[in-house]
């Protein structure tokens, strides 16, 4: 691969290290519509004493960004059940994606304390280790993670992107590939696998991965961009050519895309 090309693989690879993932769902944040936000509040009204209730429509009120609104309820959860490790959980998560990395620790702790077979906390709590490189802690908790629950896929995936990150790719791979076989849905695992392959050389194998990404998002732009790198180095340069093309219908500023088609070209 010539070396600019594996710069532009390195910047991407460090970027994909850093996704979100399959991270989103570390408490109970079911997918909830604004309608759903009305008729909780029609129980809430009810029966104001509930802290399910409040649980429920804190999630609602997370999954629509609205954080404030969400963490006000959280609180009245706890307020009347101080025990409620689903709303600890869901109320970390709220701290997490607002960037209070300590809040969201402390919870997630207080939400393992409440009950110390509760997985998702320990991948939620791994997340923030694994987000401040604290990397033994984080692996720590993702283990117990699977110990509890051997098909959470969050774990295996995180767990992953700390072997990436520290260059261990067979083991990476070994991770990604379990957490595909229980959310072979799921675009990131894909994505992050077929990084590690690009580490390893392994075109083919990284080509594969980049177009099952593709196959479920075929606007993801990183996948075509990577994909690109991947036939370039592979040698087959005009299938590098269309997928770097088909990087810049989606953003056609897009450096990385615009450098790789001037390669090929």
């Amino acid at each position: 691969m010539p070396r600019v090309a594996l710069a532009t693989c390195a910047a991407l690879f460090l970027a994909a290290c850093q996704t979100a993932g399959l991270n989103q769902a570390t408490g109970p944040l079911a997918a909830s519509q604004a309608v759903n936000i009305a008729s909780l509040t029609e129980v809430i009204s009810s029966n104001p004493q509930d802290p399910g209730a409040y649980n429920m429509r804190g999630t609602a009120y997370g999954r629509e960004g609205r954080y404030n609104d969400a963490l006000a309820d959280f609180n009245q959860a706890l307020a009347l059940n101080p025990s409620f490790y689903q709303a600890l959980a869901n109320r970390a998560l709220v701290h997490r994606e607002m960037g209070n990395s300590a809040q969201a620790l402390a919870d997630y702790s207080a939400a393992i304390a409440a009950n110390p077979a509760y997985d998702a906390a320990y991948v939620g709590r791994g997340n923030i280790y694994r987000e401040a490189g604290r990397f033994p802690e984080a692996l720590s908790d993702y283990e117990r993670a699977i110990l509890l629950n051997s098909s959470d896929a969050r774990a295996y995936y995180n767990r992953a992107l700390i072997f990436q990150s520290q260059n261990n790719h067979v083991l990476a791979i070994e991770d990604f590939t379990t957490a595909i076989g229980f959310n072979p849905n799921a675009t990131e695992p894909y994505m992050a696998r077929g990084l590690s392959y690009l580490a390893l050389r392994d075109w083919s194998a990284s080509i594969e991965d980049f177009d099952a990404v593709l196959g479920r998002d075929s606007r993801n732009i990183d996948a075509w961009i990577n994909r690109g790198i991947a036939y370039e180095a592979a040698g087959s340069l005009e299938n590098a050519r269309v997928s770097y093309q088909r990087a810049l219908t989606i953003d056609e500023n897009n450096r990385v895309a615009m450098q790789g088609l001037g390669r090929v070209n």
